[in-house]
C-alpha cells in the first residue's frame, strides 16, 4: 500500500468519526430545544405546616383626646382651642411623656352655618337661608405612654382639664417584630420536625427547601372600652385613676414549607 492510499484510508476514518460526533451533538441539541425558556419542574416534593406561639406582655399604652371650640371668628375659636390643648399637653408632659410620643393626628377649621327661616306674609313665604354664625376649630392628639403605671392616671386627668373627648386606652407591643420573629422560629422548627418524621415514614430523603410561606396575623391592641371597641367619654371633674391590667398577648405564626425529596 503506497503512501497516498494510506493517507486516504486515515482520512476516511477521521471523517467517519467526525460525522458520528456531529450526529451525537445534533441529537442532544434537538432534545434540549423543548426546554428552552422553561423552568425545570420539581415533581418530587412534600409540604408540611408548622405553628408557633409567642407570649408577650404589652409595654406601651396609647390614647387620644380631641378639643373642639366654637367662636364667631376663626381667631377666637383657634385661641380657645389652643389654650385648652396647651393645658392638656402640659399635664401630659409633666407626667413624664416625651415629646416624641405626642402627635397631632388632625387639625380642622370648619365654618358653622345655621338655617334661618324668613317670616311669611299672608301671600308670600320666601325660602329660608343658611347663615354663617361662626367657626369650629378642633385638634386631636395621640399620646403614647411608656410608663404603664402612669397610663390610667394620665388618661383620667385629661378629662378634668375641660377636654371634651378622651378616646379609649389601648395596650400594645412597641416592637412587635421581635415577638413575631420568636413565633416564626418556633413555627419553622415545628415544620422541620414534621418534615423529618414524614420523610422517615415515607422512606425518602429531604434534599432542599423549594418554597416557604408564612401566615402571621400578629397581635392586635388591647382596647378598654364599651363592648371591647373604642369609647368616647366626657369627664367633668377629677376622677379616681382606674387600675387597668395590661394582660398578655399571644402572637401565632403559621408556616408552610415545601421540600424536594428523593
Amino acid at each position: 500500500m503506497n503512501i497516498q492510499e494510506k493517507v486516504w484510508k486515515v482520512g476516511r476514518w477521521v471523517g467517519i468519526i467526525l460525522a458520528i460526533f456531529l450526529a451525537v451533538i445534533s441529537i442532544k441539541e434537538l432534545k434540549s430545544i423543548g426546554y428552552v425558556g422553561k423552568d425545570i419542574q420539581i415533581t418530587n416534593t412534600i409540604s408540611v405546616t408548622g405553628t408557633g406561639d409567642a407570649i408577650t406582655i404589652p409595654d406601651i399604652a396609647t390614647f387620644s383626646f380631641t378639643v373642639s371650640e366654637t367662636a364667631k371668628t376663626v381667631v377666637d375659636a383657634q385661641t380657645k382651642a389652643t389654650n385648652k390643648i396647651n393645658t392638656a399637653l402640659k399635664a401630659v408632659k409633666d407626667a413624664g411623656v416625651a415629646d416624641k410620643d405626642i402627635q397631632t393626628t388632625s387639625y380642622n377649621i370648619n365654618p358653622r352655618y345655621e338655617y334661618q327661616s324668613v317670616a311669611c306674609s299672608q301671600y308670600n313665604c320666601p325660602p329660608g337661608k343658611s347663615v354663617l354664625t361662626g367657626y369650629d376649630v378642633s385638634q386631636s392628639i395621640q399620646v403614647k405612654v411608656r410608663d404603664l403605671g402612669k397610663a390610667g392616671s394620665i388618661f383620667t386627668s385629661i378629662g378634668s382639664l375641660g377636654v371634651q373627648n378622651v378616646n379609649s386606652l389601648s395596650f400594645a407591643v412597641d416592637k412587635p417584630e421581635m415577638v413575631k420573629a420568636e413565633a416564626r422560629a418556633k413555627a419553622i422548627a415545628d415544620a422541620q420536625s414534621k418534615a423529618k418524621e414524614l420523610a422517615k415514614q415515607l422512606g425518602v430523603s429531604l434534599v432542599r427547601i423549594t418554597s416557604f410561606y408564612e401566615n402571621n396575623g400578629g397581635p392586635g391592641p388591647i382596647i378598654y372600652g364599651m363592648g371591647g371597641g373604642a369609647k368616647t367619654m366626657t369627664v367633668d371633674s377629677v376622677a379616681v385613676a382606674p387600675n387597668i391590667p395590661t394582660g398578655e398577648q399571644k402572637v401565632t405564626s403559621d408556616v408552610t414549607i415545601t421540600y424536594e425529596i428523593n
